[in-house]
């Protein structure tokens, strides 16, 4: 019952406090990731803990599955969609990521993944309809790129001038935050009905396409790992690959993109607070200006979308108002009766 009426929770800005909840949920699901994985390639490495955390997420989701009565149907026209998604949204970035973790500090993961939106907006540009830039979406790319090179700009030039540096491990976060980007656009084109479902799929199959690259890279002595190495591995897998899709998934339909749109600032912030209290990472001065810069552009960006929403919010709020005037002047039937 209470489930029923969790959306129903006053709350404020506009979305009940169910909403706020989940968008928060979301944040610590996600944000927390950077933290666990910088901690877990200490101790693995980041192929092992790619393969774990995604084989842990595909049995937790068959279970999710078989728990709430639903079927996976072999669909020929989603098998492509499926693989893609798999390659893509969670092998490719889980391994660039990870690997990417071992030399660069949670918090600032966290920062280089903010990337990905921005990286949506060139993408969606030329592949999907009704998602053309603009002007403050252009402005909004420029800001986030700016951030980027505020980041790797001194860095790069030192990997020039031959000096040591782990140009490479960011890098390669943005490469995994571009996958994301490409992922999201072939997620709006995917004809699997049920979320839940698509998300269990690709899982299972990101699983089994890995499983060749961690076999190679277990460590031999597996039984040696701490207890709470395992339980991290359990954390990524069930909450950061496995909840936290269907929390997205669930937030996204019941909110909208816009409200949504939220957690692209919500994120750096978090990575941060974690990476900084619980790991003791510092971070230069450069990095919080290009966090700055990063987020900026993100707000830019959604300038439009935000403008069309208040709008459309407005013009709601103009009609009801209109309809509750003209019900007031117009007796009811049952007066005049």
């Amino acid at each position: 019952m209470w489930s029923r009426n969790f959306h129903k929770l006053p709350g404020f800005l506009g979305h009940p406090l169910g909403h706020w909840l989940m968008l928060l949920g979301l944040v610590v699901m996600w944000g927390s990731s950077f933290g666990l994985t910088k901690v877990a390639v200490t101790a693995l490495p980041a192929e092992t803990v790619v393969g774990a955390r995604m084989a842990i997420a595909g049995v937790f989701m068959l279970i999710l599955v078989v728990a709430t009565g639903r079927r996976i149907k072999a669909d020929r026209s989603a098998v492509g969609f499926v693989f893609c998604m798999a390659l893509i949204g969670n092998c490719l970035p889980y391994w660039l990521i990870s690997s990417g973790q071992e030399s660069v500090d949670s918090g600032l993961a966290g920062i280089l993944m903010a990337t990905m939106p921005l990286a949506t907006l060139v993408l969606a540009h030329f592949t999907v309809p009704g998602e053309r830039m603009s002007r403050w979406k252009v402005i909004g790319f420029l800001f986030g790129f700016i951030g980027v090179v505020v980041l790797t700009g001194p860095q790069l030039v030192l990997e020039l001038g031959g000096g040591k540096s782990n140009i490479l491990a960011q890098l390669a976060i943005v490469a995994g935050a571009l996958c994301y980007a490409i992922n999201t656009i072939i997620a709006r084109f995917c004809p699997i009905g049920d979320n839940v479902v698509a998300a269990t799929g690709t899982v299972v199959v990101a699983s089994f396409m890995f499983m060749p690259v961690t076999y190679h890279s277990v460590p031999q002595d597996v039984a040696d790992l701490s207890f709470s190495t395992l339980i991290i591995l359990a954390l990524l897998g069930i909450i950061s690959t496995g909840l936290a899709p269907v929390l997205y998934l669930k937030l996204i339909r019941s909110a909208g993109p816009t409200f949504l749109s939220l957690i692209n600032y919500l994120i750096p912030l978090w990575a941060l607070l974690v990476g900084t209290v619980f790991l003791g990472e510092v971070l230069p001065w450069s990095t919080v200006i290009a966090l700055a810069l990063i987020l900026g552009g993100i707000g830019l960006s959604q300038v439009t979308r935000l403008q069309a929403a208040s709008n459309d919010a407005s013009s709601l709020l103009a009609t009801k108002a209109v309809s509750h005037r003209v019900e007031e002047r117009e007796p009811s039937k049952t007066a005049k009766a």
